[in-house]
């Protein structure tokens, strides 16, 4: 496939106004399905079941099979849209939207249309800089999800080329909570920023919730993020495009990015948009077309026949009001006095999306010096290398653990950076690494005396020196006793029985 031309992004925004919207999609951790009593595959306890297994006749769009609503994601997605500041609908209705796809066996799924359980709302997110930006939330509405495909024999993994595909009906009926926002101006350069910053916040608010895991590499929390643009001065808003289930904040804010280069280097070509959906690509860092993006009559929504309407109490409303937790910006001002971070240290962390994380390593025992260097360093270096999302590589729990070792002298720094190393690879807990690498610091000090007398012997004019006053010739030393001692001492340790054993202690 032919590489899409680009245009320098700054010059892009000379010539045109980025207008974005977002469709985020929010599995709900409920123990049962949307419709259904089989198991949620997006509860935890769920996650690594085989194929098929978690299914019930509704799921499987079976003939006769009635569906049933899950009070539980009723009151998450209420709880979610009361943390949206939306309004929450005294009667809203589910609708069948049809379309063919082997994904539902229905041949539609059950969404809500016209008549959503919340609707107007904003949220307030902070970009770099404490520079805070509203983005208006137009509804939230409760659906369930498609099951999943696999294609079988190609090279990409894709539909394209592939032999055959399968089809996985345990995520069919997943609850959703599908958050769309009105079109979102006045981002200009900052436009991928403000992308990465709003799926943070809506992770943030979900997770606080305690209604999803809103794990991006999972699919927990999953993405869509619309661009269009328009010659500056021009009112009419530009033809959109949808780039579809991007599954981390830093391809959320490269695909923004892409989109609006590519956009801008057709339109001042003198070609026109296509409305369409289109894949992103972690591994070129580029979108590529899906398929024409069909309007809403397109689905032929009409009313479920077999489901009621939901009609919350006053009561209920107000109850699970009284239960939200802090707003987001208010969450991050706390967190950042509590943790005792200065601007740039907590910028580090927010800008990463790592709150949770490090809020999360905290809880766990580490300090908060502690968790953020390993956040903000070695765990996003290594996501980095790997393109992938620091939270899918190692849990808070290991990274408090290992800060622990380190507290502890089991190990060094530098002997941490492998041990994490290991836990990345799936060698186990931090614990187990060391044990099975024989990594811990060697504390023995008969066993550096040795490695010490043996580096003294070897460099009889850096024992003068040390003897005659000159301690600082004791690095020349230390150096030689951690190398023999393959990095596993303690440096301090070692000094200080060098010092001893030149008569300068």
């Amino acid at each position: 496939m032919a590489k899409d031309a680009l245009m320098d992004f700054d010059e892009a925004l000379e010539l045109f106004e980025p207008v974005l919207g977002f469709e985020v999609h929010v599995e709900l951790n409920t123990e049962t399905k949307m419709f259904s009593p089989a198991a949620n595959p997006a509860h935890e306890a769920n996650h690594d079941a085989a194929p098929n297994t978690l299914v019930a006749p509704v799921d499987m769009g079976l003939p006769g099979s009635l569906p049933v609503v899950n009070e539980i994601a009723v009151r998450y997605s209420i709880s979610l849209g009361l943390a949206l500041g939306c309004s929450i609908a005294p009667s809203s209705r589910f609708a069948r939207k049809n379309y063919f796809y082997p994904d539902l066996g229905k041949n539609y799924q059950i969404s809500q249309y016209d008549e959503p359980i919340a609707f107007e709302g904003s949220v307030e997110i902070e970009l770099e800089g404490g520079d805070l930006v509203v983005v208006p939330i137009e509804r939230a509405h409760m659906e369930e999800d498609a099951g999943k495909l696999t294609h079988m024999g190609g090279s990409t993994g894709r539909i394209q080329g592939a032999e055959y595909s399968l089809v996985d009906y345990n995520r069919a009926g997943v609850p959703l909570v599908e958050i769309v926002t009105k079109p979102i101006f006045g981002t200009e350069h900052r436009a991928p920023e403000v992308a990465k910053a709003y799926v943070a916040a809506i992770r943030d608010i979900v997770r606080s919730l305690g209604i999803s895991e809103a794990r991006m590499e999972r699919g927990n929390l999953r993405c869509d993020a619309n661009v269009s643009l328009r010659p500056r001065g021009q009112e009419k808003l530009g033809t959109r495009t949808e780039t579809k289930n991007v599954n981390s904040m830093r391809s959320v804010e490269r695909a923004v990015r892409y989109e609006i280069q590519r956009q801008a280097a057709i339109l001042a070509g003198g070609g026109t948009i296509t409305q369409e959906t289109r894949h992103w690509h972690e591994d070129t860092g580029r979108t590529s077309p899906g398929r024409p993006k069909s309007d809403a009559d397109d689905y032929r929504y009409f009313p479920e026949p077999d489901l009621l309407p939901v009609e919350p109490s006053e009561e209920l409303i107000e109850e699970l009001r009284a239960a939200l937790p802090e707003a987001p910006s208010v969450y991050r001002r706390r967190l950042k006095t509590e943790w005792g971070f200065t601007d740039l240290e907590f910028q580090d962390v927010a800008n990463g999306g790592l709150l949770a994380e490090v809020e999360a390593t905290i809880a766990a025992g580490a300090s908060p010096a502690s968790a953020r260097k390993w956040w903000t360093g070695e765990v996003t270096r290594v996501a980095n290398a790997q393109g992938a999302e620091p939270a899918a590589l190692v849990s808070p729990e290991s990274v408090a653990e290992l800060q622990k070792l380190v507290d502890a002298g089991t190990l060094t720094d530098k002997l941490a950076r492998q041990v994490l190393e290991g836990v990345i690879a799936g060698e186990g807990t931090p614990q187990e690494v060391v044990d099975a690498r024989g990594l811990a610091v060697v504390s023995d000090d008969g066993a550096l005396i040795a490695a010490i007398d043996e580096a003294l012997a070897a460099q009889p004019d850096v024992l003068a020196k040390i003897q005659d006053g000159k301690v600082q010739a004791a690095g020349a030393v230390i150096g030689a006793v951690m190398k023999a001692m393959k990095g596993q001492a303690d440096a301090a340790r070692v000094r200080e029985l060098i010092l001893e054993r030149a008569g300068q202690a």
